[in-house]
């Protein structure tokens, strides 16, 4: 009964606010794109150099030219611009975005995030998750609730080097919707079918229902 990609995507990109700038991580969030309401003014932004991107082309419609950091095809909007990643990024560390919604390969009860190495061995490739973790104004993340071996994503410290320290405010999962609190984590919504009890034995923190 867990949330599915899109499931997940459509709840993320409700929670967006009428009129924010949205920076959208390689990976699941970029599915966010395909599920803004309609009627909601909705800016994404994509540190390749697009403001005012849109949802994936249809099939047989897409324009290779036209890419977003994950490269893949996406659309413009009307008013919709491109330019220069060093533009880009001086919107991200100038303080411009508000909203960044980032993968993860884990999260801790403090709102720490690692997003960028899996450690000794891994390959690195940060992109621009650091400047988006210090520069915009509400980092969120989409990520799996666990490993493919079944090990907890939401921890209670990291175990893997950190893209950013208490950064993190909220987190969209299969199992449901969590708040970093410090020493654990709170759950504002869950999955349909799923309790309390059952998310907490898959994560890796205290866990505690919201008021």
């Amino acid at each position: 009964m867990s949330w599915t990609a899109d499931e997940i995507a459509a709840i993320a990109a409700a929670e967006i606010p009428e009129g924010a700038f949205v920076n959208l991580g390689i990976g699941q969030p970029e599915r966010i794109a395909d599920f803004i309401p309609a009627g909601r003014e909705v800016v994404l932004h994509s540190e390749n150099g697009i403001l005012g991107m849109g949802p994936r082309p249809p099939a047989a419609e897409e324009d290779m030219e036209l890419i977003n950091a994950g490269k893949k095809p996406v659309t413009l909007i009307p008013g919709g611009a491109f330019f220069h990643h060093a533009d880009s990024f001086a919107m991200i560390r100038g303080g411009h975005i508000d909203i960044c919604v980032l993968g993860a390969y884990e999260v801790a009860a403090n709102g720490d995030i690692a997003n960028w190495t899996t450690g000794k061995g891994g390959v690195p490739a940060v992109g621009g998750a650091m400047d988006l973790v210090a520069g915009a104004r509400s980092v969120r993340v989409i990520t799996t609730h666990t490993t493919r071996a079944g090990r907890p994503k939401l921890l209670q410290t990291l175990s893997l080097p950190a893209t950013g320290r208490g950064v993190v405010d909220r987190i969209y999962t299969e199992l449901g919707i969590f708040k970093p609190m410090g020493e654990a984590y709170r759950l504002l919504r869950a999955a349909p079918g799923e309790t309390l009890e059952a998310i907490a034995a898959r994560t890796g923190a205290p866990l505690r229902q919201a008021d």
